[in-house]
């Protein structure tokens, strides 16, 4: 037997110039995908916001220019306002009082919702007994429906059976009619927000708390610092970043007050027989979807609300930034 017959032949090799041109296009792909790979990871979320955030806000803006019917439309067409709706809003009572109502309420329910958050979330933040417990109740009035909370603090409210007015006649007082005035409205429709919200905001604050590291309470305590004094120089610096979140979000949330004034009036739209409690929301669907002819003028009041809030938060980080360093 002959030794060519015996000997495999050696593996064929490719040619260098293909694997170079291999190791090339492998190269690219990689750092193809390094670049796009983040883009598309994220481009659901900004289709989606193009379609249901984006759009309707430049169509807003598209329908406040005009005098718009939001029916008719289709078939009669729109005409061009220019600024005629904004200016119109200067000279609207109505427009006046729903800003009033809605700045009002907004601080009556806002500055004492964030202020018990951040007194409980400090609370459930130390050692307790059943703290799970604790901290999932909080949570639980965020959690109830608010047609049931709107009916739950109807009750209390009564004039003549409620359970408040009975706790104020304890002491004497009168029974008050909480639907008769703007002060009563507003204080009912912020009971009934502070209630539902602060265990939210109570939670958001404690996460924050959670984060900050044990070791700085423990070197402060050593250097002779009390609870008040960690709770100034350590936790609040610190919570800044949770603390702007938490007061943007009820600076959103606050401003476009809708449902509880709603459920509180029984569902009118007007917020009461003389306006006492209508916010800038329930103007602009009172503007826009009741009366049908007046979608632009509607509109209108939405941009409006949209540049209050913009400016409210803008002046919230300022304020948070500045005072909690």
């Amino acid at each position: 037997m002959s030794l060519s017959a015996t000997t495999t032949p050696p593996a064929r090799l490719d040619p260098p110039g293909k694997l170079r041109a291999a190791r090339v296009r492998s190269g690219r792909f990689s750092r193809l995908d390094l670049k796009a790979s983040p883009y598309l990871y994220i481009a659901p979320f900004f289709i989606i916001f193009g379609i249901f955030g984006a759009y309707p806000l430049l169509r807003t803006l598209w329908m406040s220019l005009h005098n718009w019917d939001l029916v008719n439309e289709p078939t009669l067409g729109s005409t061009w306002a220019g600024l005629d709706n904004y200016k119109a809003l200067f000279s609207d009572d109505y427009f006046w009082n729903a800003l009033v109502n809605t700045v009002g309420m907004f601080f009556m329910a806002t500055v004492p919702q964030l202020l018990l958050a951040l007194f409980l979330a400090n609370v459930l933040n130390r050692p307790l007994k059943a703290k799970t417990f604790f901290r999932l109740a909080v949570l639980v009035p965020n959690a109830t429906s608010v047609a049931a909370v709107a009916i739950v603090f109807g009750t209390l409210f009564q004039r003549d059976f409620g359970v408040v007015n009975w706790f104020f006649g304890l002491f004497g007082a009168n029974p008050i009619d909480w639907h008769h005035s703007t002060l009563t409205h507003w204080t009912a429709i912020s009971t009934m927000v502070d209630w539902r919200w602060t265990g939210y905001n109570t939670l958001i604050l404690l996460a924050g708390m959670q984060a900050i590291p044990r070791d700085i309470y423990e070197s402060a305590s050593i250097d002779g610092a009390g609870q008040w004094k960690q709770f100034w120089s350590i936790t609040l610096p610190m919570l800044r970043p949770t603390f702007l979140f938490v007061t943007v979000v009820s600076i959103v949330g606050g401003l476009q007050l809708f449902t509880e004034p709603l459920l509180f009036n029984n569902g009118s739209i007007l917020g009461g027989t003389q306006r006492e409690s209508q916010t800038l929301v329930m103007y602009m669907i009172e503007n826009s979807l009741e009366n049908t002819s007046r979608a632009g003028y509607g509109a209108a009041v939405a941009w409006a609300l949209f540049l209050l809030i913009m400016l409210a938060a803008v002046g919230n980080y300022l304020l948070v930034r500045k005072t909690v360093k």
